[in-house]
């Protein structure tokens, strides 16, 4: 019996790594909020690079940078999506590390970085951010506008709440994978 619950656990996580995966897939920038040396937030946008998601998110930059300052005072990020055409919102946080590994940087490698790192892989300054995530919430809402209409209308008629679509808490245990909670 014992085994019979691990193993629904573990196809839990999984379905919850693709899910969350299938949910970021397509959504090309996050904004990223680091934390400055004073303790205030600070957002930009990063271009995520497409791949499986595997509990890692992994993004270009340039190795001087003030992001990388931040990051390395303080690792904790948080990664905001959204795609507000498909009604898909996701927000993740997790630890962000300084990563100097040209054949990492190789394998991510897309022709459009030449835009900010115009001497491609050979540039000094190229450098990759990996987020290890903890922690994710998403809000997934039915892609029908009708859907929402009716259920909306069925709120306003009934006096009960909306409830739009998923929202779902994921919590990364990186010893046993993700659990949705």
């Amino acid at each position: 019996m014992a085994k019979k619950k691990a193993e629904q656990k573990d196809v839990g996580q999984r379905d919850a790594t693709t899910h969350l995966g299938e949910l970021i897939h397509g959504l090309k920038v996050a904004m990223m909020t680091t934390v400055e040396a004073d303790g205030s937030l600070r957002c930009r946008p990063m271009w995520t690079h497409e791949r499986d998601f595997d509990g890692q998110l992994w993004f270009f930059t340039r190795e001087h940078s003030a992001k990388v300052d931040e990051v390395e005072h303080d690792h904790h990020v948080n990664l905001s999506y959204a795609e507000p055409s498909k009604d898909r919102f996701v927000s993740v946080s997790g630890r962000c590390r300084l990563v100097l590994d040209k054949e990492k940087a190789r394998e991510l490698w897309s022709p459009t970085l030449k835009a900010w790192f115009p001497n491609g892989l050979e540039d000094p300054e190229l450098a990759l951010l990996c987020v290890q995530v903890e922690k994710a919430e998403y809000w997934d809402m039915p892609n029908s506008r009708m859907v929402q209409l009716l259920g909306f209308a069925k709120a306003v008629l009934t006096g009960e709440a909306l409830r739009p679509g998923d929202n779902e808490k994921v919590q990364v245990d990186t010893n046993a994978g993700i659990s949705v909670h």
